[in-house]
């Protein structure tokens, strides 16, 4: 493959940098509440206004169209920049909802949804882990039953990322009784202002309340909401994933080169208890050096990564590897910079925009867990990728 950039590449670099210069948000992103929703829908619809929404969504349903690569430069311009890149609302709408219904859904569904995706009027979450179901997500047991022209719904899910805040949520319930594993599940649409459901926030150590517990009681979604075919969710479900794993993390790779980048310059300033500056300690450096080498790889491969979906057209399994790096480049990236502060790293008062360092440390721990799990992604790789034998 060719590394070097095309001129077509470098002119939307500077355009995506100027435009970027002059219309980030003013004011941090809040870290939860009505207000955090209400600046993801204004982000969203500002980016379309301006022509930045949907950016290799096809042009047919609203995108621009544009190739995998200029994505990249985009993430990288957003981590530059310090715009916001990865809000959950809008995520899970662009990167999962937005795409599974335009490769699955039918006619009736891009019509109604991928436009007011772009344009941020509806947010969505996600409804795929449950309690005793998160890592194995085959053996979820929410259960619909088909009543006429509808599904009822019952059961819960749990850490529905800003479910309280979302219009629609991408919902995977069991609706073959008796089936078991990735059988007889459906992938659906629901409308989370529905009669039955309740969300109920769960504070976590970051200090934020944008995770919860959802329940569905006898809770009524049309069959026309079902995206591909009533029990054939497992499939539309792995169009899902394979998209969050495969290009969804791509504006997290890029944004910890930026991080790698912030730590270099925090350790040439901050001084350590016995007056050296960290940067000087040959052990705090020579562990830097290697956690940039680490994210250079991580962009080289992310690199790669899309060119071979350039000509495949699919993700595939391979995405796994970049989460399980990005996820463990970043805890040791963070954990670094907690020896490099001391104490101060630990002054954390739950506002993100005060102790970014403590923040993103706690955040590396949810990333383990968050879109599979590290124990998952080494699965599916010794699994999909190295054809290793299952245990017995």
């Amino acid at each position: 493959m060719d590394l070097r950039f095309t001129e077509e590449d470098l002119r939307f670099r500077s355009r995506a940098r100027s435009w970027l210069k002059d219309n980030i948000p003013k004011t941090a992103r809040p870290a939860h509440g009505a207000e955090a929703a209400q600046f993801d829908r204004d982000w969203q619809r500002k980016l379309y206004e301006h022509g930045w929404a949907g950016l290799i969504w096809p042009r047919e349903f609203g995108g621009l169209g544009l190739s995998e690569v200029q994505q990249v430069i985009w993430y990288e311009e957003c981590a530059r920049a310090g715009a916001p890149h990865y809000i959950n609302t809008t995520y899970v709408a662009l990167m999962h909802a937005g795409p599974t219904i335009i490769a699955c859904g039918t006619a009736r569904q891009k019509a109604d949804h991928l436009q007011r995706i772009l344009t941020g009027e509806s947010l969505w979450c996600q409804g795929f882990s449950e309690p005793n179901a998160g890592s194995d997500l085959a053996s979820l047991k929410t259960s619909a039953v088909v009543d006429g022209d509808d599904l009822v719904v019952n059961g819960s899910k749990t850490w529905t990322t800003d479910g309280q805040h979302a219009d629609f949520q991408e919902l995977l319930i069991r609706t073959t009784p008796g089936s078991e594993r990735h059988k007889g599940l459906t992938w659906v649409i629901c409308d989370m202002s529905s009669p039955g459901i309740t969300v109920h926030p769960i504070k976590t150590m970051l200090g934020d309340e944008h995770v919860n517990t959802t329940f569905y009681d006898d809770v009524r979604i049309p069959l026309t909401n079902v995206v591909g075919d009533l029990g054939g969710g497992w499939k539309t479900a792995m169009s899902t994933l394979a998209f969050e794993r495969g290009t969804g993390f791509i504006g997290d790779q890029l944004a910890l080169y930026e991080r790698v980048n912030q730590a270099i310059r925090l350790a040439g300033k901050t001084r350590l208890e016995d007056g050296t500056l960290a940067i000087h300690d040959s052990n705090i450096a020579g562990r830097l050096a290697l956690i940039k080498a680490d994210t250079m790889a991580i962009r080289a491969m992310t690199l790669a990564q899309i060119s071979e979906i350039q000509q495949s057209g699919n993700p595939g399994p391979k995405g796994s590897i970049m989460k399980l790096m990005v996820t463990g480049t970043s805890k040791s990236l963070s954990h670094l910079v907690a020896e490099i502060l001391g104490w101060e790293f630990m002054e954390f008062n739950g506002d993100r925009t005060d102790h970014p360092w403590t923040y993103e440390y706690l955040w590396s721990w949810v990333y383990t867990i968050a879109g599979g799990t590290s124990e998952i992604q080494r699965e599916i790789i010794a699994d999909q990728l190295l054809e290793l034998p299952r245990a017995r």
